[in-house]
Protein backbone atom coordinates (compact mmCIF):
# COMPACT_ATOMS: atom_id res chain seq x y z
CA UNK A 1 0.00 0.00 0.00
CA UNK A 2 0.93 3.53 -0.38
CA UNK A 3 0.35 6.62 1.63
CA UNK A 4 -0.04 10.14 0.44
CA UNK A 5 2.03 13.04 2.47
CA UNK A 6 0.28 16.87 1.77
CA UNK A 7 0.96 20.09 3.64
CA UNK A 8 -2.17 22.06 5.13
CA UNK A 9 -3.35 25.15 3.98
CA UNK A 10 -2.18 27.82 6.42
CA UNK A 11 -4.47 31.25 7.34
CA UNK A 12 -7.72 29.66 7.76
CA UNK A 13 -9.41 30.33 11.29
CA UNK A 14 -11.48 27.72 12.12
CA UNK A 15 -14.64 27.63 14.87
CA UNK A 16 -14.18 26.36 18.53
CA UNK A 17 -14.92 22.90 19.44
CA UNK A 18 -17.13 21.92 22.18
CA UNK A 19 -17.19 18.53 22.63
CA UNK A 20 -16.00 16.48 25.17
CA UNK A 21 -13.74 14.35 23.28
CA UNK A 22 -12.15 14.29 19.69
CA UNK A 23 -14.62 13.14 17.21
CA UNK A 24 -13.96 13.41 13.12
CA UNK A 25 -16.27 14.08 10.41
CA UNK A 26 -15.54 15.26 6.89
CA UNK A 27 -13.56 14.36 4.64
CA UNK A 28 -12.06 10.88 3.44
CA UNK A 29 -9.64 9.58 1.02
CA UNK A 30 -6.85 10.89 -0.39
CA UNK A 31 -6.15 14.71 -1.73
CA UNK A 32 -5.04 15.76 -4.80
CA UNK A 33 -1.68 16.67 -5.48
CA UNK A 34 -0.14 14.66 -2.85
CA UNK A 35 3.50 12.86 -2.25
CA UNK A 36 3.37 9.09 -1.68
CA UNK A 37 5.49 7.51 0.87
CA UNK A 38 5.71 3.73 1.86
CA UNK A 39 3.09 2.60 4.06
CA UNK A 40 4.71 2.92 7.47
CA UNK A 41 1.57 1.92 9.87
CA UNK A 42 4.36 -1.02 11.94
CA UNK A 43 5.14 -1.34 15.10
CA UNK A 44 7.81 -2.42 16.97
CA UNK A 45 10.97 -3.57 15.70
CA UNK A 46 9.33 -3.31 12.34
CA UNK A 47 8.89 0.75 12.39
CA UNK A 48 11.03 2.59 10.53
CA UNK A 49 12.72 5.70 12.37
CA UNK A 50 10.37 8.38 12.55
CA UNK A 51 13.40 10.59 12.33
CA UNK A 52 14.50 9.62 9.29
CA UNK A 53 10.95 9.96 8.25
CA UNK A 54 10.25 13.30 8.97
CA UNK A 55 13.92 14.57 8.42
CA UNK A 56 12.84 13.09 4.67
CA UNK A 57 9.60 14.71 4.86
CA UNK A 58 10.80 18.17 5.94
CA UNK A 59 13.43 18.74 3.66
CA UNK A 60 11.13 18.53 0.89
CA UNK A 61 9.16 21.68 2.46
CA UNK A 62 11.64 23.54 2.37
CA UNK A 63 10.72 25.40 6.05
CA UNK A 64 13.01 27.56 7.35
CA UNK A 65 15.42 27.55 10.33
CA UNK A 66 14.46 29.86 12.41
CA UNK A 67 11.63 32.26 12.68
CA UNK A 68 12.12 36.28 11.50
CA UNK A 69 14.31 38.40 14.47
CA UNK A 70 11.39 40.76 15.15
CA UNK A 71 10.07 37.02 16.67
CA UNK A 72 13.01 36.89 18.57
CA UNK A 73 12.76 39.38 21.03
CA UNK A 74 10.87 38.85 24.74
CA UNK A 75 8.01 40.15 23.85
CA UNK A 76 7.63 39.22 20.50
CA UNK A 77 5.54 41.05 18.08
CA UNK A 78 3.49 39.20 14.90
CA UNK A 79 5.72 39.89 11.85
CA UNK A 80 4.11 41.54 8.74
CA UNK A 81 2.94 38.66 6.06
CA UNK A 82 5.79 38.73 4.22
CA UNK A 83 7.84 38.13 6.95
CA UNK A 84 6.28 35.58 8.44
CA UNK A 85 7.33 31.67 8.05
CA UNK A 86 5.32 29.30 9.42
CA UNK A 87 7.37 25.67 10.59
CA UNK A 88 6.18 21.92 9.50
CA UNK A 89 6.68 18.23 10.61
CA UNK A 90 5.52 15.49 8.86
CA UNK A 91 4.22 13.32 11.26
CA UNK A 92 4.84 9.50 10.68
CA UNK A 93 1.96 7.01 10.52
CA UNK A 94 3.13 5.06 13.71
CA UNK A 95 3.16 4.99 17.42
CA UNK A 96 7.06 6.26 18.04
CA UNK A 97 6.33 9.56 16.08
CA UNK A 98 4.51 10.81 19.12
CA UNK A 99 7.86 11.30 21.09
CA UNK A 100 9.88 12.28 17.73
CA UNK A 101 7.58 15.29 17.21
CA UNK A 102 7.68 16.85 20.47
CA UNK A 103 10.80 16.62 20.27
CA UNK A 104 11.75 18.49 17.63
CA UNK A 105 8.57 20.62 18.55
CA UNK A 106 10.80 21.51 21.62
CA UNK A 107 13.72 22.35 19.90
CA UNK A 108 12.07 25.13 17.62
CA UNK A 109 9.91 26.68 20.80
CA UNK A 110 13.23 26.40 22.31
CA UNK A 111 15.06 28.44 19.72
CA UNK A 112 12.14 30.25 19.43
CA UNK A 113 12.64 31.80 23.04
CA UNK A 114 9.33 31.20 24.21
CA UNK A 115 9.59 31.11 28.34
CA UNK A 116 9.96 27.46 29.32
CA UNK A 117 6.35 27.44 30.64
CA UNK A 118 4.53 27.96 27.76
CA UNK A 119 6.68 25.58 25.83
CA UNK A 120 5.83 22.73 28.42
CA UNK A 121 2.06 23.82 27.74
CA UNK A 122 2.77 24.34 23.46
CA UNK A 123 3.87 20.44 24.24
CA UNK A 124 1.00 19.07 25.76
CA UNK A 125 -1.41 20.38 22.73
CA UNK A 126 1.10 19.03 20.30
CA UNK A 127 1.20 15.68 21.81
CA UNK A 128 -2.81 15.50 22.72
CA UNK A 129 -3.16 17.23 18.83
CA UNK A 130 -0.60 14.28 17.12
CA UNK A 131 -1.77 11.84 19.17
CA UNK A 132 -5.14 11.48 18.15
CA UNK A 133 -4.04 12.19 14.78
CA UNK A 134 -2.41 9.04 14.65
CA UNK A 135 -4.99 6.75 16.86
CA UNK A 136 -8.07 8.56 15.05
CA UNK A 137 -7.06 9.62 11.66
CA UNK A 138 -6.00 8.51 8.41
CA UNK A 139 -2.80 9.50 7.15
CA UNK A 140 -0.87 11.88 5.98
CA UNK A 141 -0.51 13.85 9.01
CA UNK A 142 1.78 17.14 9.66
CA UNK A 143 2.36 19.72 12.21
CA UNK A 144 2.99 23.16 11.65
CA UNK A 145 3.49 25.78 14.09
CA UNK A 146 3.05 29.16 13.27
CA UNK A 147 3.07 32.85 14.97
CA UNK A 148 -0.67 34.59 15.45
CA UNK A 149 -2.65 37.07 17.55
CA UNK A 150 -3.27 36.06 20.53
CA UNK A 151 -4.99 37.93 23.82
CA UNK A 152 -3.98 41.11 21.91
CA UNK A 153 -0.38 40.00 21.73
CA UNK A 154 1.83 37.80 19.96
CA UNK A 155 0.58 33.80 20.15
CA UNK A 156 1.79 30.57 18.96
CA UNK A 157 -0.79 28.87 16.07
CA UNK A 158 -0.40 24.90 16.76
CA UNK A 159 -2.10 23.06 13.45
CA UNK A 160 -2.15 19.22 12.91
CA UNK A 161 -3.94 18.43 9.59
CA UNK A 162 -4.94 14.37 8.92
CA UNK A 163 -6.84 12.72 6.66
CA UNK A 164 -10.23 12.40 8.16
CA UNK A 165 -11.87 10.02 10.10
CA UNK A 166 -10.50 6.51 10.49
CA UNK A 167 -12.98 3.84 11.15
CA UNK A 168 -13.23 2.98 14.65
CA UNK A 169 -12.43 -1.11 14.36
CA UNK A 170 -8.78 -0.04 12.04
CA UNK A 171 -8.01 2.44 15.35
CA UNK A 172 -4.76 0.79 16.77
CA UNK A 173 -4.90 2.28 20.66
CA UNK A 174 -3.59 -0.88 22.15
CA UNK A 175 -0.04 0.27 19.99
CA UNK A 176 0.50 3.48 22.24
CA UNK A 177 2.06 3.52 25.27
CA UNK A 178 0.39 4.29 28.04
CA UNK A 179 1.78 7.97 28.55
CA UNK A 180 1.54 8.63 24.95
CA UNK A 181 -2.54 8.16 25.38
CA UNK A 182 -4.54 11.18 24.34
CA UNK A 183 -6.37 12.32 26.53
CA UNK A 184 -8.85 13.83 25.04
CA UNK A 185 -9.58 18.24 24.53
CA UNK A 186 -9.75 18.67 28.04
CA UNK A 187 -6.05 19.40 27.89
CA UNK A 188 -6.17 21.37 24.81
CA UNK A 189 -9.21 23.30 25.92
CA UNK A 190 -7.64 24.48 29.56
CA UNK A 191 -4.19 25.20 27.98
CA UNK A 192 -5.04 26.99 24.79
CA UNK A 193 -7.13 30.54 24.42
CA UNK A 194 -8.78 29.25 21.74
CA UNK A 195 -9.07 26.26 19.69
CA UNK A 196 -10.81 24.35 16.85
CA UNK A 197 -10.94 22.62 13.40
CA UNK A 198 -12.14 22.97 9.73
CA UNK A 199 -12.21 20.93 7.02
CA UNK A 200 -9.74 21.31 4.07
CA UNK A 201 -8.96 19.30 1.14
CA UNK A 202 -6.44 17.48 2.81
CA UNK A 203 -9.01 16.17 5.53
CA UNK A 204 -8.97 17.96 8.75
CA UNK A 205 -6.88 20.60 10.28
CA UNK A 206 -7.43 20.68 14.40
CA UNK A 207 -5.64 24.01 15.48
CA UNK A 208 -5.16 25.69 19.11
CA UNK A 209 -3.72 29.07 20.27
CA UNK A 210 -1.81 29.81 22.97
CA UNK A 211 -0.07 33.09 23.98
CA UNK A 212 3.27 33.50 23.64
CA UNK A 213 4.33 35.53 26.73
Amino acid sequence: MAEQLSLPTPGVTGHGVTAPGITRHGVTGQAAGTVDLTDVRLIGSQAPDPDSLMASGAARAEIPDRPPAAMRDEAPVRPSADEAGDHVLPVPHICEAVATVRRRAHALLSEWELPADRVDEALMVISELVTNAILHALPPAVLRLSWTECEGGAGLRIEVTDGGPIPADQRADEDIEPDEHGRGLGIVTALSSRHGSHTCHEGITWWADLPAA
